[in-house]
Formats: C-alpha cells, sequence, structure tokens
C-alpha cells in the first residue's frame, strides 16, 4: 500500500531526526532560511472608519486580502487550532505526537483519520507549493518549519495561514472567504460561519457549498461536533449551529465609490492599503439614489453626486455614475472629474467680488434690459427680461444681463484668478483669455472644482483643499482667500432658503445652474456641516431638452442632505454687514455705477405676467374665505403704478409683484403703467 508505506517512512524521518537530535539534523535546520510569510495582497481601499469599500486580486488573478489574527473572531481562531493543531502554542513547528498518532491510526485502521501536518507545516506547503506526497518532500516540509519557528513568532506564522489557505476557486485566505460566502468580514463570525472557514480549505474544491452543499454541510458539521467535543463550543452553540444554513453562492467583493478608489490605488504596489475619507454607508446611499434618479430621467443619462466636510474639506462621498457597469450611461466616465460648462453656478462669485470691491451691496439696484457688451448679448434664460431689479434679485433669479455687467466691473481675468487661488483651474475655449462668457458658463469646470470653490465660499471665503485620502497633506502654504468674509455672508444670505423638507428655519445655500443647449443641470448646495454638489446630463454631452438644475439637480441635492443625516443651521454672518433696504445704503451702493447704460432695445413695456388676461380666478369667495389676488409684471422701468377698473390702487417703486384685495366677485379691469407712461391691461374674473 504506496500511502501507508509513504507515512512510515514519513515518520521515521520526523521521530528519529527529532528524537537523536543527531548534529547533520540540527545544522541542516540551522542553516535552512525561513520561507517567505509575505505572500503579495490584494490592494484594498477603505473607508473613513476602516470598512472594505474595493479591492483588487493579485498578479496571479487570486483574491488574497491582507489579514492578521487580530483582525478575525477569535472563536474561529480556537477553533482552527482545535481542529488543525491542538498544540500549535507549544510545539516547534513540528508535533511528534500529532505524527505518531496519524501513523498509528493508518496502520491500524487501514486509512487517514487524522492528519500529522501542523498549522506551521501548512504554511511551508502553502507558502512554497510544496509536493508533500512523497518522502523528501515531507521531510522537507518538517525541515522548513522547524527553521520558521526559530525566526518568526506563532501570530505571524498563524496570520500567514489566515492570509493563504485556499477556500476554493480564486479565493485564498480567510477574509477573501468570509466576504465571498458571507459578505462579510471575519471580525464577527457564528460558530457555524467559523466551523465552515475552518472546513472548506482541507478540501477546498470538493466542499464548495455552491457546488457541493450536501459534502460542505456534512464537513461543517463534524467541525462543530469536533469542537464541542474539545471543549471550544459549548452543547447549546453546536445545537444552534448545526440548524444553520450554509452558504448558497458566492457573493461579489464589494465596489463602493470605485473611481475614487482606483485613484487612490493607481500606480501602488501589491498589498497596499489606501484609507479614504468617504463614509461607506453614505457613499452607498448616494450611488442607490445617482441611479434611481438618472433612470426615471433617461437610459442614456448619468449623475454625479459629492458631498464635502466642509470644516476639514473631507470629501464624505464622491457618486461620480449612475452605474459602474452599464454601457449605456457610460459608466465607466467619473462625471465628478469630467470637465463641463458650469451653467450658471459661477454667478455667485461674480457678486462676491462685487461685494468685497464695494461695487454693489444685495440691494443695489441694476438694470436687467437688452443690452450689448462689444456684440455680446446675453439674455436670460426664459427670454424675459425684468427691468431694474436688486443684486439680491438677479441672484436669486439668475439673471444673465446683471451678472454680466458685474462682471465687466470686476472682471474676468480677476474672477479667474480668483479661481486659481482656491486650486481650481478654469479651462478656457481654445487657450483664449478669460472673457464675459465664463459668467454665463463658457468655461470648463469639472464637479470636484466647484465643490472646491463652494466649500471656500461656506468658508467664508477661505478655500482648502478637498481630500479623499485620510491623512493627506494639504499645500505647503495655506491659499489665499478666494473672496473676503463679508462678501461671502453677503452671498449666502442671497442663497439662502428653505430646501425641501427642512425643519423649522434651518437654511441651505443653493445655487443651480444648466449649461448651453440643456447640456448639463447643475445644484450646488451647502448648510453649516456640508457641501452637496450634484450634476446631472449625458456624459458624451448630447443635449436633452428641458434638462434644467432646478427640476432635475434639486431634487438630488435635497436628498442628498437628508441621506447625509440632515441639515445643520448656517453659521451665523460676521460684525459690519449692511441689512436694510435700498435707501439705507450709502448713495454709491444705491444703484450699480460704471454698468452699461446703451441698450439695443427700449420699446419692451411692461408686461402683466399674472394673471392672463380672460382667465377665472378662485380666490375662495365661494367658501367664504377670500384670499388676496397676486399680480406679477415683467418688463418695463418702475416705478409701477396699477389701476383697478381705472381707479389707483397702488405704487411700487421697484417691485414687479403686488398683491390686490377685490370687493367681491366679477370682472377687473387691472392696469399698470411704468416710469415712462407704457401700459398694459388685463380683464379676469375672480370668484
Amino acid at each position: 500500500m504506496p500511502i501507508r508505506r509513504f507515512l512510515l517512512a514519513v515518520c521515521l524521518v520526523a521521530v528519529l531526526g527529532l528524537a537523536a537530535g543527531g548534529y547533520g539534523f540540527v545544522r541542516l535546520v540551522e542553516t535552512t532560511p525561513p520561507v517567505e510569510l509575505l505572500a503579495p495582497t490584494s490592494r484594498t481601499v477603505l473607508d473613513a472608519r476602516g470598512r472594505l469599500l474595493r479591492a483588487y486580486t493579485v498578479e496571479d488573478g487570486l483574491w488574497r486580502l491582507p489579514v492578521d489574527v487580530g483582525r478575525v473572531d477569535p472563536t474561529y481562531l480556537a477553533m482552527l487550532i482545535a481542529t488543525e493543531d491542538q498544540r500549535f502554542r507549544a510545539h516547534a513547528g513540528v508535533d511528534p505526537l500529532a505524527i505518531v498518532r496519524a501513523g498509528y491510526q493508518l496502520l491500524t485502521r487501514g486509512r487517514i483519520v487524522s492528519g500529522g501536518s501542523t498549522l506551521t507545516m501548512q504554511v511551508v506547503r502553502l507558502s512554497e507549493r510544496l509536493g508533500t506526497r512523497n518522502v523528501s518532500g515531507k521531510f522537507g516540509q518538517i525541515v522548513k518549519a522547524l527553521a520558521l519557528e526559530r525566526f518568526a513568532s506563532k501570530d505571524d506564522i498563524l496570520s500567514a495561514y489566515l492570509r493563504l489557505a485556499p477556500f476554493g476557486g480564486n479565493l485564498e485566505g480567510v477574509r477573501s472567504a468570509s466576504l465571498a460566502w458571507f459578505g462579510k468580514e471575519p471580525t464577527r463570525l457564528t460558530p457555524a460561519e467559523a466551523a465552515f472557514l475552518v472546513a472548506l480549505p482541507q478540501a477546498p474544491e470538493a466542499r464548495r457549498p455552491d457546488r457541493y452543499p450536501v459534502a460542505a454541510r456534512a464537513a461543517r458539521d463534524r467541525i462543530l461536533r469536533l469542537c464541542g467535543e474539545r471543549g471550544v463550543l459549548t452543547p447549546a452553540d453546536v445545537t444552534a449551529a448545526l440548524g444553520e444554513d450554509i452558504p448558497k453562492r458566492r457573493r461579489d467583493f464589494p465596489i463602493i465609490a470605485a473611481q475614487a478608489a482606483d485613484r487612490a490605488v493607481a500606480g501602488a504596489p501589491q498589498g497596499s492599503e489606501a484609507r479614504l475619507t468617504i463614509d461607506v454607508d453614505l457613499q452607498q446611499s448616494l450611488e442607490k439614489l445617482a441611479a434611481e434618479r438618472a433612470a426615471a430621467i433617461g437610459p442614456h443619462v448619468s449623475a454625479a453626486i459629492m458631498v464635502v466636510e466642509t470644516v476639514t474639506g473631507d470629501v464624505k462621498a464622491s457618486v461620480g455614475t449612475a452605474g459602474l457597469f452599464d454601457e449605456k450611461r457610460a459608466g465607466f466616465i467619473d462625471m465628478t472629474r469630467a470637465v463641463r460648462s458650469p451653467g450658471s453656478t459661477l454667478k455667485p462669485f461674480i457678486y462676491g467680488l462685487a461685494f468685497e470691491s464695494g461695487i454693489a451691496h444685495p440691494e443695489t439696484l441694476v438694470e436687467d434690459r437688452p443690452t450689448a457688451f462689444d456684440g455680446y448679448t446675453p439674455q436670460n434664460f426664459d427670454k424675459v427680461f425684468h427691468g431694474t431689479v436688486s443684486v439680491r434679485e438677479a441672484l436669486s433669479e439668475s439673471l444673465n444681463v446683471p451678472a454680466i455687467q458685474v462682471l465687466e466691473l470686476v472682471g474676468p481675468a480677476r474672477l479667474v484668478s480668483r479661481f486659481r487661488r482656491a486650486g481650481v483651474e478654469a479651462r478656457l475655449p481654445d487657450m483664449s483669455s478669460a472673457n464675459l462668457a465664463v459668467g454665463l458658463g463658457g468655461v470648463g469646470l469639472t464637479l470636484n472644482d466647484l465643490a472646491t470653490l463652494y466649500t471656500a465660499l461656506a468658508r467664508g471665503g477661505r478655500p482648502i483643499a478637498l481630500s479623499e485620502r485620510v491623512g493627506a497633506i494639504g499645500p505647503a502654504t495655506p491659499p489665499k482667500p478666494l473672496m473676503d468674509e463679508r462678501a461671502a455672508a453677503y452671498v449666502t444670505d442671497i442663497l439662502a432658503g428653505r430646501l425641501g423638507a427642512t425643519k423649522g428655519d434651518v437654511r441651505v445655500a443653493i445655487k443651480t445652474g444648466t449649461s448651453y443647449g440643456y447640456r448639463d443641470a447643475w445644484a450646488m448646495g451647502y448648510d453649516g456641516r456640508y457641501v452637496v454638489g450634484v450634476w446631472v446630463g449625458r456624459p458624451d454631452g448630447a443635449p436633452l431638452p428641458g434638462l434644467m438644475g432646478v427640476d432635475v439637480a434639486v431634487p438630488i441635492l435635497a436628498d442628498s442632505f437628508v441621506r447625509a443625516g440632515g441639515t445643520t443651521r448656517l453659521p451665523p454672518p460676521p460684525p459690519g454687514l449692511i441689512f436694510g433696504g435700498n435707501k439705507d445704503l450709502p448713495p454709491p451702493l444705491q444703484r450699480l455705477r460704471g454698468g452699461r447704460e446703451a441698450v439695443i432695445a427700449r420699446d419692451d413695456g411692461p408686461a402683466i405676467a399674472y394673471p392672463p388676461s380672460g382667465t377665472h380666478v378662485d380666490l375662495g369667495f365661494r367658501a367664504g374665505d377670500p384670499q388676496a389676488l397676486a399680480l406679477r409684471i415683467r418688463n418695463g422701468r418702475g416705478p409701477f403704478t396699477w389701476f383697478v377698473d381705472g381707479a389707483p390702487v397702488a405704487q411700487e417703486p421697484w417691485s414687479r409683484q403686488f398683491s390686490y384685495f377685490p370687493k367681491g366677485q366679477g370682472f377687473v379691469t387691472l392696469s399698470v403703467i411704468d416710469a415712462e407712461g407704457r401700459a398694459d391691461r388685463v380683464t379676469v374674473f375672480v370668484e
């Protein structure tokens, strides 16, 4: 019987060598170098709390994740030692008693009942892929095990086993196996899970539960009963564990924050471990949100979301795609790093520089009229001009002509230079110099760039380098302010408002943007804790008619704040701000000075935008609870005078809205006259 003769020879060699302690054998052990325990392990990327985001196979395609005894459930370790090598902590690498016992059982029973290999011997075999089915192979394993124990600690050897043990297919190591078969780290395992992971390496292919569930369960149950007999588990633990199911399929390894993980390990060696500032729970939640919303918009639409912690600049979530493996959505493109047109999202910075320079105040009046800027004639998104408005209204309504007038005074080169201060390099078309088109999105920026700029704004104008890596070192020289603190506070006050279902008086500063041709929809927002940026569109740059930031990006922004834990109150404004109406301002700030006065059309008289003429307006007279009639005007030049049935009722200097309480039901004729005598009239029926 070849195997019997083989084991007898092995036992003879081992027992004689260890018992005799002959000089030659001892000398052989002393001169044998230890095997290499640090086999290449997978590159791994962890979140801020050390939870796995993504892992990569080693060069030979194996999943071999880094692990050691400190990162494995103690019950599993106890069961492993009780099953594989009871005297592991006592022997010097070879257990003569186990070898003698194995030989005796083979001779008396005619079959192998228990093996004689120690965990140290198994580590030698796994590390060097040694064959042990002949006398020389087993002898070499014994010698190298003894040599290894002279240099390595027991925990080092046990950690090597935890990394190298085979678990079926391309799985090596208990951490890979626990993630693949149970979908969790091996730090906390049930007795049933631990027994399964002890049993599988004994016959990794024959006991794969997805292929041979009966054999896998039988092997696990034998381990459970054995550990019960040897006192590792209580009878109650064994009984409960025997009733648990075994895994039915192999799970995929986590791929969370995939594109951020790729950046983190680019060029890193095997076995490297990167820890990101990302929070895995928030990241997963926002990845799901992006996928759901993009699917609802269209088959080729993608979405990107970033969440940045304002104080530290740490990126807590970075969603670059609505579907990593979705070819229709070009999921392989990280849209947080894609250069796109930012639309109107840069307007807050234009006005911020104007506030800093003393050119304007939120209540400064500015003209929203058709205006030519050396051949450049911007229009508002809705093609409607609003006449004289305050800067607050101009930014809140995202009006284009006022923004360009202010940018002409501030200087587009200065705006781009301030971006550079914050670490953002604006991409100009064909390497041209900055011009007025920059203010309306005529420049290339990424979502990461906008998140950087809005983080500076949320920090009172003080930039900070965004970081995805824990412990990343920022620039040696602190960046200069993007704008001063008071200017940033004015901008925040204008942008701040209620967002979705926020409670109480908590406000969020929000700015939307839509690029030319409906190619990009943006929403940028910040509260007292986070800056959130959202982009929606097609990665290939194709237009999506009707795609607007306020419609598609803002709802994602609102949900992102909810999933990040809700909104936090904005910090209080710094001292020295001027709050009040236009008349409370110093004369130089009451109206924008130096702006363009030449208009290309001055015949746009006032037009009553609401209510439309000929309509029936239900104000609640029938229910006995009448409400005011809201009137709104567009175009024209203030002040405006309102008439009802020919009688003057109010003069509104600059406001384009007016509330009127009708005396009763019936037809009402409403008229308005502007400062230049131009008028409009509508007739409606109120009820």
